[in-house]
């Protein structure tokens, strides 16, 4: 059989929107004409009844592999959801919003404003804009490069797919791609991206979280020194993210009460967590040269630290107060990329993360531990002790007990995990 000349028009399809290699279009194809031949034998059966019926006759073929019947699936939906649905809507004439590239620079300029207006985090707001960025290099490319660019939902769809088929992203890197796209045409276009359940999602396989021992997390300390050490002993004594722990302002930080509070963290929800005991003294000590430098700063004109807009508002003074001074400031000033202003910014996260990374490799922990590492042997600790998960649940700021309960599998596989049987064979041979 010429694979070339089955369904060609579906073969150029694919070609031209990027939605496969190159090499396995004329297998897409192929396995499309196989299932249209076995719809045709059943008109009036249900859609996704004739998908899953053709599907299991693939599984019964012994001749046929799993992968291939993955590529099948793939195949049959990039027919019906991406090529059968681009046709229709061209008959159909649906209304396409068509812009040319100066338009596009003005499309991007109402999202970053619409953004800000909405207040989203900045690091959120460059990922949005790059990531439509991409979308309309896209586009542009696979058009007949006239330097129009049509923003349709099936656009966006083949987008997704294109991600997932050829850049075999990751299913959160595509699921932050498909949040882009959704405020682009619901905030920016006023369209509906429409129903997207058809398009070809990035696999999303269960994952365990990195742990590491007690004693592994003494070792790791003993390679980190200095504002590190004390960020890191943060971040596994009390269970913060990064940015948490990069954002805490003087006032957060209880040493009466004991607690540390979390503000605006994920989600936009406050909550409280432990401070421990043995990370009080070195912030203590720590805290004295983050005012004498925030004295300087007033010193010199500046000392004026980033509120929320409201904030800015409410307080107009707040920006200069010690209380609202980050723990743990850069050693740098520099300009709001927002407003414009000199200010002295929290640290960067990237510092951290390069201590960590080093104290890991010096300690010679072979597992793939990161900062976030920190955070996860904090809960798995915590409940190998015997605290309870809702508690556990609450002092991460998880929205559902579901999402702690991973930790669960974790501390099980470390604490009971079953005897070999090949040390039983052992003991039964030496007995």
């Amino acid at each position: 059989m010429d694979l070339k000349s089955v369904l060609p028009d579906f073969q150029e399809f694919l070609t031209s929107k990027k939605l496969a290699p190159a090499k396995n279009v004329p297998y897409l194809a192929n396995w499309v004409s196989q299932f249209l031949a076995f719809s045709n034998s059943r008109p009036q059966a249900d859609a996704n009844v004739l998908i899953a019926e053709f599907l299991n006759s693939l599984e019964a073929n012994q001749n046929i592999d799993d992968w291939q019947i993955r590529q099948a699936s793939e195949a049959i939906a990039l027919y019906l959801n991406h090529f059968k649905g681009e046709v229709a809507n061209a008959f159909q004439c649906e209304r396409k919003l068509k812009a040319n590239l100066s338009d596009s620079k003005a499309l991007l300029a109402e999202m970053e404003r619409l953004l800000r207006l909405k207040h989203f985090a900045y690091n959120t707001e460059v990922s949005y804009l790059d990531w439509v960025k991409r979308f309309f290099s896209y586009v542009l490319d696979t058009t007949n490069g006239d330097g129009r660019i049509d923003l349709t939902p099936a656009s966006a769809q083949n987008y997704l797919s294109h991600l997932a088929i050829n850049k075999q992203v990751a299913s959160s890197t595509q699921n932050q791609a498909l949040c882009a796209l959704l405020f682009l045409f619901r905030d920016v276009l006023g369209q509906e991206l429409g129903d997207i359940s058809g398009m070809v999602w990035a696999k999303r396989g269960k994952k365990l979280p990195v742990v590491l021992w007690v004693e592994e997390v003494r070792s790791l300390f003993r390679h980190l020194s200095g504002t590190t050490h004390l960020m890191a002993q943060l971040l596994y004594g009390a269970g913060l993210r990064i940015t948490e722990l990069c954002r805490l302002r003087v006032f957060d930080v209880d040493f009466e009460g004991g607690l540390i509070t979390v503000r605006n963290g994920k989600g936009d929800k406050d909550r409280s967590t432990i401070f421990p005991e043995a990370a009080k003294e070195p912030l203590s000590l720590h805290l004295p040269g983050v005012k004498a430098l925030h004295e300087r700063d007033i010193a010199a004109g500046h000392g004026e630290v980033y509120l929320p807009s409201a904030l800015e508002r409410k307080y107009p003074n707040a920006a200069r107060e010690w209380k609202w001074q980050y723990v743990f400031p850069s050693a740098n000033l520099s300009v709001d990329p927002r407003s414009g202003k000199v200010r002295r910014h929290h640290m960067s996260d990237k510092a951290l993360q390069v201590a960590v990374s080093e104290a890991v490799k010096k300690a010679g922990i072979t597992k793939h531990a990161t900062v976030h590492t920190l955070r996860h042997s904090f809960a798995t600790h915590l409940l190998m002790s015997g605290v309870n998960i809702r508690e556990v649940q609450s002092l991460l700021g998880h929205k559902n007990v579901e999402t702690t309960m991973i930790y669960t599998h974790v501390m099980r596989d470390m604490a009971n995990a079953p005897k070999s049987p090949l040390d039983v064979l052992y003991e039964n041979s030496q007995s």
